[in-house]
C-alpha cells in the first residue's frame, strides 16, 4: 500500500499531537503537585456552622512545632478570620466551608487555589517560608459583592508573631481579670 507524502505528515503531526496532550495531562497530574480537591476534610452542615466544633469560633491554632491549622468560614462576602496570621517557616492546613454558595480560596502567590462548597470542608496544606502578606481572593462568582470579597494572610516573623501572640493572651487574661473584679464587686454590692 503506497501513501501520498503529504498524509505521512498529516498523520505524523496528528500523531505527535496526541501524543503532546497526554504528555501535558500526565505532567499536571504527576508532577506539579496539582490535586483536586478530596472528601478527607468531610461535611457539616452548612445551615449550623454555629454548632459545629471546628468552625463555630473561625481561628488559627497551633498543633505542633511550626503547624498551624486555620479554620476559616468563606461566606458572603468575606472570609473569616481575617486577617489569617501565621509566622514564617510554618505549614498551615486550612480547614474551608461555606454556608451559603459555593466561593473561591485563593491565597496569592502559592499553588492554594481551592473551590469551596457549601456543606463541604475543603483541606489543603500550604507552606509559608517568608514573612510577607498573601492577598486572600474569591475566585468563584458568588453574588453581586463578589468583587469585594478578599482577605490576608500576614505571614510574620517567628519573633514578632510570638510577641503579637503574647500581647494576645494577656489582653486575654486583663479581660477576665477586669471581668471577675466587675462581678465581685456586684456581688458584693448586692449583699
Amino acid at each position: 500500500m503506497n501513501i501520498h507524502s503529504y498524509e505521512k505528515i498529516w498523520l505524523m503531526a496528528a500523531l505527535l499531537l496526541i501524543v503532546g496532550f497526554i504528555s501535558t495531562v500526565t505532567y499536571g497530574a504527576t508532577a506539579v503537585g496539582i490535586d483536586m480537591v478530596s472528601d478527607e476534610g468531610g461535611t457539616v452542615n452548612a445551615s449550623a456552622l454555629d454548632e459545629d466544633p471546628r468552625f463555630s469560633e473561625p481561628r488559627v491554632e497551633q498543633v505542633g512545632d511550626n503547624e498551624y491549622e486555620a479554620y476559616v468560614i468563606a461566606q458572603q462576602f468575606i472570609f473569616r478570620p481575617d486577617p489569617i496570621t501565621v509566622p514564617a517557616n510554618s505549614t498551615v492546613t486550612f480547614f474551608v466551608t461555606s454556608p451559603d454558595v459555593i466561593h473561591g480560596f485563593e491565597i496569592v502567590g502559592t499553588n492554594a487555589n481551592v473551590m469551596v462548597v457549601p456543606g463541604q470542608v475543603t483541606e489543603l496544606t500550604v507552606d509559608f517560608n517568608e514573612p510577607g502578606e498573601y492577598g486572600l481572593l474569591c475566585h468563584e462568582y458568588c453574588g453581586a459583592g463578589h468583587h469585594t470579597m478578599e482577605g490576608s494572610v500576614v505571614v510574620q516573623p517567628q519573633d514578632e508573631f510570638n510577641q503579637s501572640d503574647e500581647a494576645t493572651q494577656s489582653d486575654d487574661a486583663n479581660q477576665s481579670g477586669e471581668a471577675t473584679q466587675s462581678d465581685a464587686a456586684n456581688q458584693s454590692g448586692d449583699a
